[in-house]
């Protein structure tokens, strides 16, 4: 109903949930177009899973940089360099250069809908993601199912109003496994024979507590005081010397 409403895309990022969102979007149109978002700092083995995901779905893949890329990004905000001048600093802005713009490119090109990945059980009850999602919901049911009467119990509502996001931009995105659990998502992987993304098991192997266990960027500022920069110098020692050359600021949280 959301692909015939809105038209768009799936978001995937190669992690586990987004790629049970592209399994069950391609149950409903085997032909709706899958969108890559690429910082330019995402894990090497992101960008070969990702590919070898595309190859086996036979997905309709399009990979959608970010300009300037998000290594341009960080070193242009000064704060990963004591000796840079603040006339060197020229701030750009994170989310719209990652996400925002990103976005916009692929609903010029596909329509105002987006299929994601994003999972309210990722934040606490009451914040983030969560609250993300609940509070859309209670709008659905206020503006949609109310004025309707489409439903007769709370489950319903949450089955038929939930998962449903829509932004002042126009864009409506849909989360088919907003309300999944951790291991919903890995039964549904292994039922389906869907591959895992070789980083989720090198980071365990470095040590990452389970709540870490993401893929997404390498760096950004987030996690940095918790072993998330000794990870990536451990298992990606070299890549980690690249980014220091730029980011010197990185060894500090080694």
């Amino acid at each position: 109903d959301h692909l015939g409403r809105y038209d768009g895309y799936v978001a995937f990022s190669g992690g586990k949930d987004s790629l049970v969102a592209v399994h069950l979007a391609r149950k409903a149109d085997p032909n709706v177009p899958v969108a890559f978002f690429d910082s330019g700092l995402e894990y090497p083995e992101t960008y070969a899973y990702v590919l070898q995901v595309a190859t086996m779905l036979d997905l309709d893949l399009h990979v959608i940089r970010a300009e300037p890329a998000l290594l341009t990004v960080l070193a242009g905000t000064g704060e990963w360099n004591h000796r840079a001048a603040a006339s060197d600093r020229v701030l750009p802005g994170g989310f719209d250069t990652l996400i925002a713009q990103p976005a916009r490119r692929a609903h010029a090109m596909f329509g105002d809908g987006e299929i994601w990945g994003v999972r309210a059980e990722e934040s606490r009850k009451g914040s983030g993601r969560w609250t993300l999602y609940y509070s859309a919901l209670a709008r659905e049911i206020r503006d949609v199912c109310t004025p309707h009467r489409c439903c007769v119990s709370r489950i319903e509502q949450d089955k038929r109003h939930g998962g449903t996001i829509r932004r002042a931009d126009g864009t409506v995105a849909y989360g088919p496994v907003w309300d999944w659990s951790t291991a919903d998502v890995f039964a549904y992987s292994a039922r389906n024979g869907l591959p895992s993304n070789p980083v989720y098991a090198k980071l365990a192997e470095l040590g990452a507590p389970a709540t870490n266990l993401r893929v997404s960027h390498i760096l950004d500022g987030n996690f940095l005081e918790t072993g998330r920069v000794t990870r990536l110098r451990r298992g990606w020692p070299a890549l980690f010397e690249e980014i220091a050359e730029v980011l010197p600021r990185v060894r500090e949280f080694v």
